[in-house]
């Protein structure tokens, strides 16, 4: 099964191009969505995850999503600590999701594909590009949140620069319709690549 990494910074599109491929019958992963059932659904994960931030990383068998997010964004250490946890299991999934797959590729859609060295083990990398001030903007509309907090993750991001160095295709979303006209040469070629 060829697979196919999709990353790109908080706020670059990452969604809006994976649920373009799965218009198109790609087989799509979304990483950090598996990432919060298993947080929430995991005795093993939820016991480490109280020993790493206390009692208060769960509300009513709830991650406190608020809570967490203050400590890692403020102390990559803890960052570090709570992927080590939770990766590996995230890792596993996706592999026995792969199995399950009918398709010439799957795409595994990943926030920190680079970050978290998840890129060795894809056979493509899609990386999702936009401007600084759209993913901004873009968040400030989606998410109950600030311009200092949005500039907290990017800051424990890689910046496009890097992250389309080592990309085998690049999106740049900024306007849907030409979005989707990206999503489908990309296809293509990702189709004749392993033809």
């Amino acid at each position: 099964m060829t697979i196919v990494g999709l990353t790109g910074g908080i706020g670059s599109g990452k969604t809006t191009v994976a649920k373009e491929f799965k218009k198109i019958g790609v087989p799509v992963y979304i990483a950090d969505e598996e990432a919060k059932r298993l947080m929430n659904r995991s005795k093993v994960i939820k016991r480490k995850l109280i020993d790493l931030f206390g009692e208060n990383a769960y509300i009513d068998d709830k991650l406190n999503r608020p809570f967490i997010a203050d400590i890692i964004f403020n102390d990559t250490m803890y960052l570090q600590k709570m992927n080590a946890i939770v990766h590996p299991k995230v890792a596993r999934h996706f592999e026995k999701w792969t199995l399950k797959q009918n398709a010439p590729y799957v795409i595994k859609e990943v926030a920190i594909l680079f970050e978290n060295g998840g890129h060795t083990q894809c056979d493509y990398i899609i990386t999702v590009i936009a401007p600084i001030e759209v993913r901004i903007q873009r968040l400030l509309k989606r998410d109950d949140t600030t311009k200092d907090k949005i500039k907290a993750i990017m800051k424990n991001q890689w910046s496009d620069k890097e992250k389309v160095k080592l990309s085998d295709f690049v999106i740049e979303n900024i306007e849907l319709q030409n979005t989707i006209i990206q999503v489908n040469e990309v296809h293509d070629k990702i189709l004749q690549n392993i033809a």
